[in-house]
């Protein structure tokens, strides 16, 4: 008789080991570690051999281009941060903290492709058919060709899906469905992997464009094993405080196209609706404020104007406090310590604060001057001109370094009515109406001041 094998795995990450332990040494998490019985590891081989069918290597020469045919999902962001619109057979995983409207815009999606003649199926696990009906009412997505199905078992999905055709399927969520080939409980690592992969492959044989909905854990990343991630063909995150108006919708992974845009959605009464006029969303006009400046970061291809704030105020502690909201804690003490070192300012007996106004996170270098003129204005307590913007990246030796696309910047910045730009360097083309400084060193910028 043959003995029979042990396996324990890990329901944070899906890490495997012969025997139980306390601590996992793929992802650290304690007591996480449970024994799958035979039944379970049967369904794990069959799923391995599926995702590795032997198939005859090709010359990439005599292999023809797959020419997909995206369609519009009626929602300009969110067409713009898929890559131009919704691929048939593609799978997208959207996730976000709870409240930040995943559900919501979603809803709001299918409520628009079924206005258009597309079938959508929305399959919740978490709501009934009554409350999703509510809100439906809400966001004007009552259509008929957009289906309902209050179901946790995935089999059922598929017997439904089996009956009528359908051009796009949202699951909302992930955690909530079970297969009936797997004993586990919803949400856990086996139930996850096996129903990601059973629904990818019928995404991709049928053409049925599908869209996950994932919760995720205290940390912010999405709940489940990280291959979750690597075998959805795009992955979305929501960005934002629930509490605030506007919300962000990052792509962290997108086989179809870029994962520098971001799509920016705006929170009202009818739902999620796409932010047409963001210019003055992240920044206050026509108003000096000691410890503030203005600057452009760039956001895929999209210029946003936006406001940085700065407090400098005296230390009564041995160890000055630093506190960044929205920007880089390391790259602010950096900074700081070039302002030490050569303007003489002694920020080591003073505390600092930073925060990025309207919620927006930066994750470019291009405000680096920004945030010194914020924070020397705070310090001498002298505001800076209303129409004034900074623009450049300062580097460890002192020097104020080019960024990309700054005739970009530019002309978003005249746009709103700005006079005047401090820039690492003049740009090419002459720009009626903005005047523009140049300032190579650090030490130029105090000069202006």
């Amino acid at each position: 008789m043959a003995k029979k094998k042990t396996i324990f795995e890990c329901q944070a990450c899906g890490y495997q080991s012969s025997k139980w332990i306390g601590k996992c040494p793929n992802c650290s998490a304690w007591d996480e570690f449970l024994e799958l019985n035979q039944t379970q590891q049967e369904v794990l081989k069959e799923s391995s051999k599926k995702s590795s069918q032997t198939i005859k290597a090709t010359p990439i020469t005599d292999i023809k281009e797959e020419n997909f045919q995206r369609f519009t999902s009626f929602d300009e962001e969110l067409d713009l941060v898929l890559g131009g619109g919704i691929v048939p057979g593609g799978l997208t995983l959207i996730g976000g903290s709870p409240g930040v409207g995943k559900s919501t815009l979603l809803l709001k999606i299918g409520g628009n492709l079924a206005k258009n003649g597309k079938k959508v199926l929305y399959v919740s696990g978490e709501e009934s058919l009554g409350q999703i009906k509510i809100r439906a009412n809400r966001l004007d997505a009552n259509h008929k060709e957009l289906y309902l199905l209050s179901e946790i078992k995935l089999q059922e999905v598929f017997s439904e899906l089996n009956q009528k055709t359908y051009d796009t399927l949202i699951i909302d969520s992930i955690q909530t469905l079970y297969s009936e080939n797997i004993s586990s409980a919803p949400g856990s690592v086996s139930q996850v992997r096996e129903i990601t992969f059973e629904l990818m492959r019928y995404g991709k044989d049928n053409d049925l464009a599908i869209f996950i909905i994932g919760h995720i854990t205290k940390e912010g990343s999405i709940a489940g094993p990280r291959v979750l991630e690597h075998m959805v063909d795009t992955v979305l995150y929501f960005e934002g405080d629930a509490s605030r108006e506007l919300r962000m919708l990052r792509g962290i992974k997108n086989r179809f196209g870029s994962t520098s845009e971001v799509a920016i959605f705006e929170m009202t009464k009818e739902g999620l609706m796409s932010a047409k006029d963001i210019s003055k969303k992240f920044f206050t006009q026509n108003l000096s404020s000691t410890g503030s400046a203005i600057t452009v970061i760039m956001e895929g291809s999209r210029p946003i104007v936006l406001e940085v704030q700065a407090l400098v105020s005296q230390s009564g502690y041995p160890n000055p406090k630093r506190s960044a909201t929205g920007f880089e804690l390391n790259r602010l003490t950096m900074l700081l310590a070039l302002l030490e070192r050569k303007l003489d300012l002694p920020f080591n007996e003073y505390d600092v604060f930073v925060n990025i106004a309207g919620g927006i996170k930066i994750t470019e270098t291009a405000a680096d001057l920004a945030i010194i003129a914020a924070i020397i204005s705070s310090f001498r307590d002298r505001p800076l001109g209303y129409d004034t913007i900074f623009i450049g990246e300062v580097s460890l030796i002192g020097d104020i370094r080019d960024i990309y696309n700054l005739d970009i910047r530019l002309k978003e910045a005249k746009t709103q009515g700005f006079k005047r730009a401090i820039v690492p360097k003049l740009p090419t083309l002459k720009l009626n109406g903005i005047k523009c400084f140049e300032a190579t060193e650090v030490t130029k910028l105090l000069e202006w001041m």
